[in-house]
Order: structure tokens, then C-alpha cells, then sequence
């Protein structure tokens, strides 16, 4: 039996109420025949679009949904140089060289988006880059931040970073609720969905046909190239990337990428405008901030509003108590923000691995693929569009840790809900009793 396909609606988000219009883009019809078929269009994908167009390949884009419908247009808009896994951690698991592959893997990301941004004239995407505050709620948390910090300073060359004081992080943020931190100046943020619907408009502007609500329901070798099927017609390719991340199991063309990722829900608020006076006083320097605790929280300003967003929500819809936990801890760091009522509530899906790292390569001679964020995806998935573009074209590219071939399935995966609650349930525990 064929496979029915629903189009799903987004959730309801600030981006989305801000975002500039979506450009129309049609549904495939028919045959189409192209070099690079490739199934999603989030910034993966686009970018991957966008660099295949421009080596003189042609490209087709299919989306299941619309552009920016995923993790793309629901992230929370912080543009960091990092990965889960610390580079220190890197350098002692698989030496120095390695750990400074990665540095500048990181950093070349951060690049690409304002490469991106620049090369489209994406201005409504806001792109700042004015750094990034880790707030240490402990001293001992607060200790290993500085360590990390200096570890950066001594082995990586990372000179910028700069540690701060209680008081200093209190001008930051507007809250008495940390103890000191350290400051990421080549940080930054941007207003994800209009830098999504910006590539999206850019990328069909140079001649790559997107389309949308055409999911790609099967993907089968055919000779020596790939056929992407869709309910009302397929892509007839020489190769194929798989773009879909956390919303792999979507239709079973991609579900096989799933059993390497952990889908973590992540949700977010977003404050009704705040007073001149109070939105004054609160984070002043339009920077990026994130705290210390297991179960991180992040938090930015944008337009005068107070966004705040962590991991913790479970399961496949939103979560009323996951939204009602990050309240309660905005409002402890922010006690001023106990009245002011939230004007929007959203979430998505973060796939996280088991080495915590992305993974980039290929599944078979005709087919490649990028997923597995870990929650930095915005630059990240950005960079690796354009190593995809250059594995399609045959080249060698050092991939560093995010090298496919390392990659391991997830052990027992039908119990990757209740071991995630599990984990993220001492997580909480210790975070609240100060550990």
C-alpha cells in the first residue's frame, strides 16, 4: 500500500509571527531529472543546494512540509563556534591535532552564516555578532568554565574569550542570580526563520527548483543513479542527500537515519514587550547567554521581549509542563518577569547523538547525508551544506569527528524516550540540589 502523507502545521512562534512572507513554492508534478536530489529544505539543505548550484550541478529540493517548517525555522537563533563535546574533551579523547580540526570546523560555521547572509542580502535575518555570556550559578561551576576557558586561551589560541566577575555578568544580564562567566565574543544571533526563508528565496532566485509538500515517500537506487518518489511525481538523480535530521522519520524514505539520533524536544517562551524601564535593564548588551546547569537554559533579548529556552520537554507534541518549568526558571533569574505575561510558546526537535557530534558522509555511492546538531545547528548545518556539495563532487574533505563512518546506530532504540527521561530526570535532580 502506498504511503498516505499529511501535511503537518507549524507551531505557533515568535519567528513566525515576524518572519517575512514565504515565497510560493509549487508542488512537484511529474518527472523532474536533476544531478542532486535533496530531500529538505532547512539550512542543511539550501546550502547544500546553494553550493552544488554554484560548482554547476543542478540541484531539485524537496520539502515534506514548507521551508523552515523543522528545526530551522523553531530554533532559538544562537550562532555559536562549538560543539557539545568541549574541545578540551576532544583534545584528551583523541589528541591535539584533532581537537583543533574541530576549532576550526566550529569556527569556519559561524563564517558561513555570515557568508550566507552577506552573499544573499538576508537583512532581515538580523544577524549580530555581538558574543555569548555562559553565566556560572555556582563557584564550582564557575571554576570549570574558567578552566575551559584558560584551557582555550593556552592550547587553542582563543584569545578573545574573556572571564567576568559577579558584577560584570550582573551588567550583562540584569540578574544577581550567577556568580561570574566567561564571554564568547564571536557569538551571536539571528532571527532564524527569515535566514531560512531568505536562502529559500535566493537559492529559487538562481534557478534551483524548491517544492514543497512533496515529501519524498520512497528513495530507491535505479541504475546508476536514485528515483525520489513523491505523491505526485519523483526526482530522477545521480545522487541524493538526506537533509531531514530529527524529522527523518517523517516517511520511511529517511526513517533509517533516525536509529542515529536521540530527538530531544526543546521549548521556548517568549515575554509580551516589556516596559522601556525594565527591557532597559535587562541583558543591555543584545548579547546571547547561556547558564552553567545540566539542564541548560539560554536566553536572549530581541525586540524588546525576553526569549528563554532549554531542554526537558518530552514526547512528540508540546508540552504544557515543560513550558510552565521554563517560566519558573526565567522568573528565578529574572524575578522582575513574574507579572509579565508570555505572548508565545513553542518547540521542536533537536537530534542529539551518541558521541555528540554532527555526522556528515555518505549511507552508499549514490546517497549522503548531514544530521545530528546537538542542538548548535544553526551555523553548523549551515557549514555542512557545503561539505555536502563537495563529497557530491567527489573531493576529499577532512570531516574531522563528524566523519559518517564513525557513526554507531542507537543500542535498543525503542527505548530511547525512557532512558532520555531518565537521564534528564537526574539531571534535574542535580541541578537542584547545586551539583
Amino acid at each position: 500500500m502506498a504511503e498516505v502523507w499529511t501535511p503537518m502545521a507549524s507551531a505557533a512562534s515568535l519567528w513566525a509571527d515576524t518572519a517575512e512572507p514565504l515565497p510560493a513554492f509549487p508542488k512537484l508534478a511529474g518527472e523532474v531529472k536533476a544531478d542532486v536530489v535533496i530531500i529538505g529544505a532547512g539550512y542543511t539543505g539550501l546550502s547544500a543546494a546553494h553550493h552544488i548550484a554554484k560548482s554547476g550541478l543542478s540541484p531539485v529540493v524537496l520539502e515534506a512540509n514548507h521551508p523552515g517548517w523543522g528545526a530551522s525555522g523553531r530554533n532559538g537563533g544562537v550562532i555559536t563556534a562549538k560543539f557539545r563535546l568541549s574541545f578540551r574533551d576532544i583534545d584528551a579523547a583523541h589528541g591535539r591535532a584533532m581537537a583543533r580540526r574541530m576549532y576550526e570546523i566550529a569556527h569556519e560555521s559561524v563564517e558561513m552564516v555570515d557568508e550566507l547572509v552577506s552573499e544573499f542580502g538576508i537583512e532581515s535575518a538580523r544577524l549580530t555578532r555581538s558574543g555569548q555570556v555562559k553565566a556560572a550559578h555556582n563557584q564550582a561551576t564557575l571554576k570549570a568554565a574558567i578552566d575551559e576557558a584558560e584551557w582555550m586561551k593556552q592550547e587553542m589560541g582563543d584569545t578573545d574569550v574573556r572571564i567576568l566577575d559577579a558584577h560584570q555578568v550582573r551588567e550583562e544580564t540584569g540578574s544577581r542570580g550567577f556568580v561570574g562567566g566567561v564571554l564568547n565574543p564571536g557569538s551571536g544571533g539571528i532571527h532564524p526563520l527569515n535566514y531560512l526563508r531568505g536562502l529559500a528565496k535566493g537559492v529559487a532566485q538562481r534557478g534551483v527548483p524548491i517544492f514543497q509538500e512533496s515529501p519524498a515517500l520512497a528513495l530507491r537506487r535505479d541504475g546508476d543513479g536514485v528515483i525520489a518518489e513523491t505523491p505526485g511525481g519523483s526526482v530522477r538523480a545521480r545522487q541524493a542527500i538526506v537533509a531531514t535530521n530529527s524529522y527523518s522519520d517523517l516517511t520511511s524514505a529517511t526513517v533509517r537515519l533516525q536509529r542515529t539520533l536521540v530527538p530531544f524536544r526543546s521549548a521556548l517562551i517568549a515575554t509580551e514587550k516589556l516596559s522601556p524601564n525594565l527591557a532597559g535593564s535587562l541583558m543591555p548588551t543584545g548579547r546571547t547567554y547561556t547558564e552553567t546547569k545540566r539542564m541548560m537554559r539560554w536566553f536572549r533579548k530581541v525586540d524588546d521581549r525576553v526569549i528563554f529556552g532549554g531542554r526537558g520537554a518530552f514526547g512528540k507534541q508540546d508540552s504544557e509542563s515543560a513550558f510552565e518549568a521554563l517560566r519558573r526558571a526565567m522568573t528565578g533569574i529574572f524575578p522582575e518577569l513574574a507579572d509579565v505575561p508570555l505572548e508565545f510558546r513553542w518547540s521542536g526537535l533537536v537530534g542529539m547523538t551518541l558521541d555528540s557530534v554532527p555526522h556528515v558522509g555518505r549511507i552508499d555511492d549514490r546517497t549522503l547525508y548531514s544530521v545530528g546538531y546537538n542542538g548548535a545547528g544553526v551555523a553548523m548545518s549551515s557549514l555542512m551544506g557545503r561539505y555536502l556539495a563537495s563529497l557530491v563532487r567527489g573531493e576529499a574533505v577532512d570531516l574531522g569527528l563528524l566523519d559518517a563512518r564513525r557513526v554507531r546506530t542507537i543500542p535498543f532504540y525503542s527505548l530511547r524516550e525512557p532512558a532520555v527521561r531518565a537521564v534528564a530526570g537526574w539531571y534535574q535532580f542535580l541541578d537542584a540540589i547545586g551539583r
